[in-house]
């Protein structure tokens, strides 16, 4: 298996951790949380920020001194209605006790004590498409550029119908070169519908000193440290992935890979 793709651990509790350790970048963490009705997990968010996303299912949320009380609605990711987030900067403490069974993602950048805690979503997240033909997609931005909600996270979701490409045209937002690409580290958490299906990544280099492709299952997740790296949806299998992406400029500029140019 790619060192770039990770099985989770199990099926209950914590069943992801990426850091920029493990990962060996610098600036995107992601953890991921199975719950049971009753379970709780508690955390600092340290020298992070964080963007906590009900994937699916309900918790009850307290944070940076505030009850925020019960978030989610969707009870399966792929009903495809707008997430449930909580947004909490460095320097804070938080809490979620599941009320039904749930998944939680929470997504990490380095804060800068720059934005107040508040709730995202799902009022203001509007899901729309992107791309046509067998290259259609349908996306959730949670925080992206032009929301300044963050300090550092640019958070999405992508529903990728059966059969379809997704992240593609091929591109890379991998140099410190802003306004023509800017820097950036990304994550895909991978679900598939049904549960027991598979959806392809592939992550290169224009070089190709970086070459994979893997096939990926419910719950994986995708390191991208740099390179091209779209995504395929083989027929009969629907694809979702979130996004977390961070870097030294919270903006998302990238570029085609030279074999897909012409179809930007």
């Amino acid at each position: 298996m790619s060192h770039l793709q990770h099985r989770p651990f199990g099926t209950h509790g914590k069943v992801h951790q990426i850091s920029p350790e493990s990962a060996g970048w610098r600036y995107v963490g992601f953890d991921l949380h199975r719950l049971r009705a009753g379970d709780t997990v508690a955390e600092p968010t340290g020298s992070t920020e964080v963007i906590i996303v009900m994937v699916e299912g309900k918790a009850r949320l307290t944070g940076a001194g505030k009850d925020w009380g019960e978030l989610g609605e969707r009870m399966n990711v792929f009903e495809k209605s707008p997430p449930h987030c909580l947004y909490l900067p460095n320097g804070s403490d938080w809490q979620a006790e599941a009320t039904t069974e749930c998944t939680i993602a929470v997504c990490k950048a380095p804060g800068k004590s720059g934005h107040e805690p508040r709730l995202i979503g799902p009022d203001g997240i509007t899901l729309t498409q992107r791309g046509e033909g067998c290259n259609t997609r349908y996306i959730n931005n949670i925080a992206m550029e032009n929301e300044d909600y963050a300090d550092s996270l640019l958070v999405t979701e992508v529903f990728t119908p059966a059969g379809n490409w997704s992240s593609y045209p091929s591109h890379r937002h991998d140099e410190d070169d802003f306004p023509r690409v800017t820097y950036l580290e990304e994550t895909y958490y991978h679900r598939l519908n049904p549960a027991n299906g598979f959806g392809i990544q592939r992550v290169y280099t224009d070089d190709l000193q970086l070459n994979e492709t893997m096939a990926v299952h419910d719950h994986d997740v995708v390191c991208v440290p740099r390179g091209h790296h779209p995504c395929g949806a083989p027929h009969g299998f629907e694809m979702y992935y979130l996004n977390v992406m961070a870097g030294p400029l919270r903006k998302w500029r990238f570029v085609a890979a030279p074999e897909v140019e012409h179809l930007m």
